[in-house]
């Protein structure tokens, strides 16, 4: 008995294990089938999100391409604004210009009521304005200042002009002068002339200036505003340079008259002492004026010649000869 009933209990064992298994089997099909479906589902999100990444990234795009084409658009706006704005300014500017410019050429409060001149003591004020063709109560922007200093130039002494406007209504003048520095003999008168041979006026004194004697300019060419000619320029430098020397030994009072006639050659009349100085050539002044001074010392209140016209750098002795009566 006891043999059958563990034969039938093994046997009730057996058979609950074949339908925890069948059962098992019927869970892991399950399982499978639950997986098999995550699978699936977790390959439809990644294809939507495959999807939704390029649908964002082509609306991103599409985005960035009009937001370009809005910032160029606006950028030209921008730019047509300013070229606006620029020419609205520029005729703002040329309309208040334009303005002002027809205010001062009309209104009476920049009309001349004063003519100043300064610089001048060979020529008067009231011929320098008198040339200038300036007048009172005349719009003070209406002149050429260059056509002024033209019409003022036209008188030999002035050297140069500067004109200038005084807001609102004063014009100053000012001039610098040529300098009459030596009288050249003309026809029996004299015609000044300044250092640069300008000839700046002809008359009859002398003015007490150095006479220069002998010049080669043609005699309708000794004219106020005319020039010396060039070989005369030329003998002019070295009277320049004589007189110079002259000076340096206070003698400048003594000379009356330089004669240039021959170059090289040049003489001086010392009116007061009597003499004639040869001095030849403008080499050597200094030691030529350091004779002629001692000459004069020794052989005072004696008429006669100097002559220093030699080389003294090649044992040339200067010398006296006296007048004789």
């Amino acid at each position: 008995m006891k043999g059958k009933r563990y034969n039938l209990y093994h046997k009730e064992d057996g058979q609950d294990s074949k339908e925890n298994l069948k059962k098992r089997n019927k869970e892991r099909k399950k399982q499978i089938k639950q997986n098999r479906g995550y699978k699936s589902e977790d390959r439809f999100d990644e294809e939507n999100e495959t999807v939704i990444r390029m649908t964002n990234k082509n609306r991103l795009k599409e985005e960035e391409e009009k937001r370009k084409k809005l910032t160029k658009q606006e950028m030209k706006r921008k730019k047509r604004n300013k070229r606006i704005k620029l020419v609205l300014k520029i005729i703002l500017l040329i309309g208040i210009i334009a303005g002002g410019i027809v205010y001062a050429l009309t209104s009476p409060m920049f009309n001349i009521s004063d003519i100043q001149v300064s610089g001048n003591s060979q020529v008067s004020s009231d011929t320098i304005i008198s040339l200038s063709q300036l007048k009172k109560d005349e719009n003070i922007f209406k002149f050429n200042s260059s056509q002024i200093i033209n019409y003022i130039k036209e008188n030999p002494y002035i050297e140069s002009v500067n004109i200038s406007r005084k807001i609102p209504n004063t014009v100053t003048i000012n001039v610098t002068e040529r300098v009459p520095t030596y009288s050249v003999d003309f026809m029996e008168k004299y015609a000044y002339i300044d250092t640069q041979g300008y000839i700046l006026e002809i008359s009859s004194d002398s003015k007490n200036l150095p006479i220069i004697q002998g010049i080669s300019t043609a005699e309708d060419q000794v004219i106020p505003g005319n020039r010396l000619n060039e070989e005369d320029l030329t003998k002019l430098e070295d009277v320049i340079k004589i007189m110079d020397a002259v000076k340096q030994k206070n003698l400048d009072g003594e000379v009356k008259s330089i004669d240039i006639s021959k170059k090289n050659e040049y003489t001086l009349d010392l009116e007061t002492e009597g003499k004639k100085v040869h001095i030849g050539d403008s080499s050597n002044l200094s030691n030529k004026m350091l004779y002629v001074v001692a000459i004069l010392e020794k052989e005072k209140g004696n008429e006669g010649d100097i002559f220093v016209n030699g080389d003294l750098n090649n044992k040339f002795k200067p010398y006296f000869r006296q007048k004789i009566s």
